[in-house]
């Protein structure tokens, strides 16, 4: 069974900086593409960022475009979203999940962003 567990998350000030890490076990990591969503307070799930198998092939919402960058090892098993320039609108719950997968089976990490 996959099994993924975010960490990282934390409360900033706007402008501050954060990066997220996601373990995954249970799976051939490798092989798959991967991605951030987020979920923020009163809204539903959105896309942030998508990564492929071999760490070459990214993309990004446009609303976080420019600010984060998503990243993987593979020896490691390890996803990260590294968020600069912080902005409130960030404030969210963040999923790490398989790329096909449309909703997260993981914990999250919460990330706040005070103005």
């Amino acid at each position: 069974q996959v099994q993924l567990v975010e960490s990282g998350g934390g409360s900033v000030q706007s402008g501050g900086s954060l990066r997220l890490s996601c373990a995954a076990s249970e799976f051939n990591f490798g092989f798959y593409a991967m991605k951030w969503v987020r979920q923020a307070p009163g809204k539903a799930l959105a896309w942030v960022a998508s990564v492929g198998n071999s760490g070459d092939n990214t993309h990004y919402a446009a609303s976080v475009k420019g600010g984060f960058t998503i990243s993987r090892d593979n020896a490691k098993s390890m996803l990260y979203l590294q968020m600069e320039d912080l902005r409130p609108e960030g404030t969210a719950r963040y999923f790490c999940a398989i790329a096909q997968e449309r909703v997260p089976k993981s914990q999250g990490t919460q990330v706040t962003v005070s103005a």
